[in-house]
């Protein structure tokens, strides 16, 4: 199962669209994961009529429509791998600590908010993802976004990928 990790895509303040790198990904995805900072709701009709499934969640920046199509946290089981999908998880200082108290039954946690990419175990068992964001770098070198597999039942093949510098 190929999976899309996307966040704080912040449309359309950071950028006018996804990037088409991007989109072409949601067509090879089984699953698109967005956590959160979606920031309009035509971001969401888009990936929900594209993707095949879509499991997202509302971030700080989301407004009233979103917070009413979103959940604050959503919790998934594919191909036998529990995830959860949250915005926001606190300072990088004690974020594995605090994410495995707070998701003892998970066996992934997917979030976003900083727009730093972030890819860590918390107590042997809990992998933390952060994807960036594909519109808006900060003070990253690039905008990103992550791909992954699901192959019997594990985690495996997790990717982050830069996008091209906005001309």
């Amino acid at each position: 199962m190929r999976l899309l990790l996307i966040a704080d895509t912040h449309l359309p303040q950071r950028a006018k669209a996804l990037p088409s790198q991007l989109l072409d990904e949601v067509s090879r995805a089984d699953v698109v994961v967005h956590a959160g900072d979606w920031v309009d709701t035509a971001t969401l009709d888009l990936l929900q009529a594209r993707a095949r499934r879509l499991i997202g969640v509302y971030g700080n920046n989301d407004g009233p429509e979103l917070r009413a199509r979103l959940p604050e946290v959503a919790h998934a089981e594919l191909a036998g791998v529990r995830f959860a999908v949250v915005h926001e998880t606190g300072p990088a200082q004690g974020r594995e600590r605090r994410c495995a108290a707070r998701f003892p039954e998970c066996d992934v946690l997917v979030f976003g908010h900083s727009h730093i990419p972030w890819d860590s175990t918390a107590d042997d068992r809990l992998r933390l993802l952060n994807p960036g964001s594909p519109t808006d770098r900060r003070r990253q070198p690039y905008c990103t976004y992550m791909t992954a597999e699901l192959v019997q039942g594990l985690l495996a093949g997790v990717e982050l990928h830069r996008l091209p510098r906005a001309r």
